[in-house]
Formats: C-alpha cells, sequence, structure tokens
C-alpha cells in the first residue's frame, strides 16, 4: 500500500497528450488552449471614452475656461469630422473614440446645458480623465493568454474580442466507462430488497461532464470472470478506461487479476486513504486503467483524486493549487490513513454533514467540496485548517 502523494506522483509518470485540434469559438469553452494567444493589435485599440460626456482639451481647462460649445457629437462606432479650437467641445458616448484633439472627458453629470452652452460644473480635472488611453491593456504582439489555459466565459469574451472564431486546443481524453456486480441494476429494472441501482454510472457520467468530456461507451457486467475480461479487453481502446467494483478482496473480486492477464502494467494497488482504499490504476500501452471501489461515494472520491487528476495532467492543466480553510467543528479519527470527508463551505469555513458512514446514500447530496484529515492527524480542533480537494 502507497501514501495518496506517492500515488498521484506515479499517475504524473503516465501522463500523455492526446493532440490538439481546432473547434469553434461557440464550443471553446471549458477546454484548453493548445497555444499562446498574442493580442494582434492594441486594446483599447483607440483612446475610449469610459463616460457620456464631453470631450475637450486640457489646456483649455489649465485657463480656467468653464463654458464651451459643442461643434459635433461622437457616437460609438463613429468618427468625428470637425476640428475644434479654444472654448469648444465634442459631445461622446461611452466606447466612442475620443477625437485627436482632445485629452479630456468630462462626465455628463458634471455639466450642464442652456441656449447651446455647455458649462462645466466640477473643479477638479486631470489629463486623460475618463479616457481609456489606446494599449493600456495590451500592446499589439504582447502575449494574451498562455497555452495550457482552461478557457472559461470571461476568455471567449476576450478571444472574440480579438476576432478568434477558431481555436486550436488540446484533444480530449477518450473514457470508456464499466460498473460491475451482480447486486447493481439499471434504472428500468424492477428492484428487489437485495438489490440496488447502479448510480455510479450517472455519477461517473457527470463527474466527466464537469470535466467536458463524454463517455465513448458505458456499460455494466455482472460477477463473471469470462464475461468481465471479454468486455474489459474490448474497452482497452481509450485514452482512460474506468471500472467501479469487483476491486477489492472478496471471492468475486477479479478485477486486478484481469487486468494484470491483459497486459495491464500495474502502477498501484491499494492507496493509504480512506474512503476508497483499494484503488487499482495502471497503463496498457495508450491506455490509464483505474478501478475504482464499487461504493458510491469511494467511487466519486477516488474519481476526484486520482482520474480527475490524470485527466487535467493530460491536458496541460497545472496541478491544483490546494485551498485551505478553517473547520467549524472539531474531528477525530481512528484510521492511520489520509482521510477524506464531505463538507459545505459557508461563510469562509467548513461545516459538518452528518453521515453514516461511507455507505451512505446521501453524502454526495449535501457536500460542496472534500477535505482531508492527514494520516498523522488524529484530532482536528475547531478552527484548524484543513486542506479541500
Amino acid at each position: 500500500m502507497i501514501s495518496f502523494k506517492e500515488a498521484r506522483d506515479l499517475i504524473v509518470t503516465k501522463v500523455a497528450f492526446c493532440g490538439t485540434e481546432e473547434v469553434s469559438l461557440e464550443d471553446a469553452f471549458g477546454r484548453v488552449l493548445a497555444n499562446d494567444i498574442f493580442a494582434p493589435r492594441d486594446f483599447p485599440p483607440f483612446n475610449r471614452s469610459a463616460m457620456d460626456g464631453i470631450a475637450v482639451r486640457f489646456e483649455d481647462l489649465e485657463k480656467g475656461i468653464s463654458n464651451f460649445k459643442c461643434v459635433e457629437t461622437v457616437f460609438a462606432g463613429s468618427s468625428f469630422s470637425k476640428e475644434i479650437h479654444a472654448g469648444q467641445c465634442y459631445k461622446i458616448m461611452t466606447g466612442a473614440a475620443v477625437p485627436s484633439f482632445t485629452n479630456v472627458v468630462i462626465r455628463v453629470e458634471d455639466t450642464s446645458e442652456a441656449d447651446g452652452n455647455i458649462k462645466i460644473v466640477a473643479d477638479e480635472f486631470k489629463l486623460y480623465q475618463n479616457i481609456a488611453l489606446q494599449g493600456q491593456d495590451l500592446k499589439k504582439g504582447e502575449l494574451a493568454i498562455a497555452k495550457h489555459t482552461e478557457i472559461t466565459a470571461g476568455i471567449v469574451g476576450l478571444l472574440a474580442s480579438m476576432g478568434k472564431s477558431q481555436v486550436q486546443v488540446q484533444k480530449m481524453p477518450s473514457v470508456n466507462i464499466i460498473t460491475t456486480g451482480n447486486e447493481v441494476l439499471e434504472l428500468d429494472q424492477e428492484i428487489s430488497p437485495i438489490h440496488i441501482y447502479n448510480s455510479n454510472k450517472y455519477v461517473l457520467k457527470s463527474l466527466l461532464q464537469q470535466n467536458h468530456l463524454k463517455a465513448t461507451s458505458c456499460i455494466h457486467v455482472k460477477d463473471d470472470r469470462f464475461a468481465l475480461k471479454q468486455e474489459i479487453n474490448r474497452c482497452l481502446n481509450t485514452d482512460v478506461l474506468i471500472l467501479t467494483g469487483g476491486v477489492s478482496a472478496g471471492e468475486a473480486d477479479f478485477i486486478p487479476a484481469i487486468l494484470e492477464e491483459l497486459g495491464v502494467k500495474k502502477l498501484f494497488y491499494k492507496v493509504a486513504i480512506k474512503p476508497g482504499k483499494p484503488v487499482w490504476c495502471g497503463k496498457r500501452g495508450e491506455t490509464m486503467v483505474f478501478a475504482l471501489p464499487g461504493n458510491p461515494f469511494s467511487c466519486m472520491v477516488t474519481f476526484k483524486l486520482f482520474v480527475e487528476f490524470y485527466i487535467k495532467a493530460c491536458l496541460g492543466l497545472k496541478p491544483d493549487t490546494f485551498e485551505s480553510l478553517p473547520l467549524d467543528f472539531e474531528r477525530i479519527k481512528k484510521s492511520t490513513l489520509d482521510e477524506f470527508f464531505p463538507v459545505n463551505i459557508k461563510n469562509g469555513r467548513l461545516t459538518q454533514i452528518a453521515i453514516n458512514g461511507s455507505g451512505d446514500v446521501r453524502l454526495g447530496m449535501s457536500a460542496n467540496t472534500l477535505a482531508m484529515q492527514k494520516a498523522d492527524d488524529k484530532r482536528v480542533e475547531r478552527g484548524s485548517f484543513c486542506s479541500l480537494y
């Protein structure tokens, strides 16, 4: 049995990029940039008015001129046609290009207008007031977005501002899912007192969806050694294969032996964590295999800790910087393992979720993050900081 850190270090040694592809900007959200993006021009591309108001010459203000005649109105998307002189101004709208003869914008709230005259009623001014200067955000040729950046809604907006209708991104890994167990039934099957529904199928699909992935296939196989070997071999054709169940030490837990028989080279089997200790990981060719425990919460935890970690590394995303927050309760553990437990973040603190052990079907419902209690921390006091995953 190896430690949590050792397991993740081993996973990193097997990271493989899946290539790149071009997608439309509309399909780019959640994907990861494959190339650096450089500004194709200055941003803003012109001196831009940040307010509705009037554009004037700073030298006029320095001379004490406060009454102005408007010679022209400049709207966003239009340009000026008339030159101004002392005591003259332009009316200007937010987002419009500031005429080259002017270098101050006085907001409309600081003016009054009567009989064609515009009077400035404010008495404090500075050069380029209320003007976003050309290139103050980005200079032409400057690095705007580094490769291996996950594309958020804000980045989509920036790419659109640069005229990028197509984006080069990292290809997403292909994934197959196999759930196992004689006790597991599909949702459309009639349930009995000794059976359970296949929740892992939907949890894993949702977790993949959270990572902008969709499984190539998702099948369920009974605890039959021949059938399992046949289906596992058939599914070793994607970048990632996820199995759940049949990975512990029971008489029907065939998965570890079958994987090794099929030539999957084991990286590790059993990690010093709770829940999720009986997790198996290995690789055959280009396929990374994760055999996760069948317990629904253990399945969810080991996906977050290992499978998601591997997928993000394959996309070139930097390792997570784990936030730490204080507990709003005291926690005592008996095990010598790193323990991961569900909590809620409320007002900057971690609040407790009452559970009946890792088999409680409600575990994943109330939590919005996982906290970690390290192996050597038997008791964590209220107010102590715990890392989040």
